[in-house]
């Protein structure tokens, strides 16, 4: 009995799989609520240089994001020059995509203005779920959709004040990160450990 109880507290999300890196990113981090602005201006910036690659390729590559874009501090990362860009393009230790390393920089001023604005990143951002996690109850991974209502508008109005890289899709990814909505399943120990924070 209590073996059995054991297996189903450790049941997870099934693409968290079996890799380390991925374990550990699903049980300590993913639907966590996160208020920080430089963490969540982090996983604005790792969301969006994912785009046509793997999650985990990003998450391998985090600390180096760390170092090369300044703690992900937005004051930093918006007064990026041309010569730190050329840099920043020969750093085997992130996505060397100048497109994305361009909108690193320019999404760290619109930061800056989001921050001018509504006096945080985190009050921004969190105004689109009502400043509470939305908490689904899906059972199975299909259940899962691509994108929301919520990550719709916010893609939208991030375009507007120059914010690259935030599709929908990315938008819901994002906000699936930050505990803006727990799509952990329903069978998944974390489903109600994320509740509670």
């Amino acid at each position: 009995m209590q073996a059995g109880k054991k297996a189903r507290e450790r049941s997870r999300c099934p693409w968290a799989g079996n890799d380390p890196v991925y374990v550990s990113y699903h049980d300590d981090q993913w639907g966590v609520p996160v208020h920080n602005d430089t963490e969540l201006f982090e996983m604005i910036t790792l969301e969006g240089a994912q785009a046509g690659l793997s999650w985990i390729t990003i998450l391998r590559k985090r600390e180096n994001y760390r170092t090369a874009f300044g703690g992900f501090r937005p004051e930093k990362v918006a007064r990026f020059s041309e010569a730190r860009i050329r840099g920043l393009l020969t750093n085997a230790g992130i996505v060397r995509n100048r497109l994305k390393i361009e909108s690193t920089i320019s999404n760290a001023r619109a930061v800056l203005e989001v921050q001018k604005q509504f006096g945080s990143l985190d009050a921004y951002l969190w105004q689109f779920v009502g400043g509470r996690p939305i908490v689904n109850r899906w059972r199975e991974m299909k259940q899962v959709p691509p994108r929301s209502a919520e990550s719709d508008a916010l893609s939208k109005d991030l375009r507007k004040r120059g914010f690259h890289f935030v599709g929908t899709t990315i938008c819901y990814a994002f906000m699936q990160a930050v505990g803006m909505v727990n799509d952990h399943l329903t069978t998944c120990f974390r489903y109600k450990q994320v509740r509670k924070h």
